[in-house]
């Protein structure tokens, strides 16, 4: 009986040399997920609970990177490449996204108040429901973004381009589109109230209603499409 017992070990050996190799053969070849302590790059995995608060990410190439549920609150951005970007549900208060390239990102349902896209490239980026109240969007980017039942309370889109933009059903409540572009965009349904239209160019806008306008605040500049009229109202005087 003592002679037998090595060949048994080294039989249980072998087998389990077998089941660690299949092992290897099934999930070796997977993707792991990256940890929220990998460094800036391209595809970077930081979705879920990675926080990345206050950190300087200037110029960072985060090309398609994995960001959605992130907390990157007060961060800076500037002149980062985020395109493709998954930002979903992303918490990005007061963060910094100046001259950013963030085309073709997914923000959808993310939270950034106070955020700093000023010149940004927001192109065919989605925006939808995403809580960007006070957001300072002048001069960026915006075409063909979907901004659809987005909040954009006090948001500042000064001389900001708009064409093909979809913000059905958005909140521009006091907003300030002065000198913006729409040709081609989707206000229907749009809250408007108090919004600031001045030198806005609202010709070439799609769904807008004569309503709308009444609830808004432009002015002699302000270009507004066929089939609405400028109100009798403006320009009217606005109460902060």
């Amino acid at each position: 009986m003592t002679r037998a017992m090595p060949f048994l070990h080294v039989r249980h050996a072998a087998a389990w040399v077998q089941v660690f190799a299949l092992l290897l053969i099934l999930f070796g070849s997977a993707p792991a997920r990256a940890a929220c302590t990998d460094y800036p790059a391209p595809g970077v995995d930081w979705s879920g609970d990675c926080e990345k608060r206050r950190l300087v990410f200037r110029g960072a190439d985060l090309k398609n990177a994995r960001l959605a549920g992130a907390d990157m609150g007060r961060s800076d951005f500037f002149k980062a490449q985020l395109v493709g970007a998954d930002l979903t549900r992303a918490s990005l208060d007061q963060t910094r996204f100046s001259e950013a390239d963030l085309s073709g990102a997914k923000l959808v349902q993310a939270t950034a108040h106070r955020t700093n896209f000023t010149g940004a490239k927001l192109i065919g980026a989605d925006l939808s429901k995403a809580e960007l109240s006070r957001a300072n969007f002048t001069r960026a980017d915006l075409s063909n973004a979907n901004f659809d039942r987005a909040e954009l309370q006090r948001a500042i889109l000064q001389d900001a381009t708009l064409n093909g933009a979809n913000l059905t059903g958005a909140d521009l409540g006091r907003a300030d589109l002065s000198k913006a572009r729409f040709p081609g965009a989707s206000l229907a349904k749009a809250d408007l109230s108090l919004a600031r239209l001045e030198g806005a160019d609202l010709s070439g806008a799609l769904g807008l209603a004569q309503l709308q306008l009444d609830r808004a605040c432009g002015d002699a500049t302000t270009r507004l499409p066929t089939g609405v009229v400028r109100p009798t109202g403006w320009p009217c005087r606005l109460q902060e």
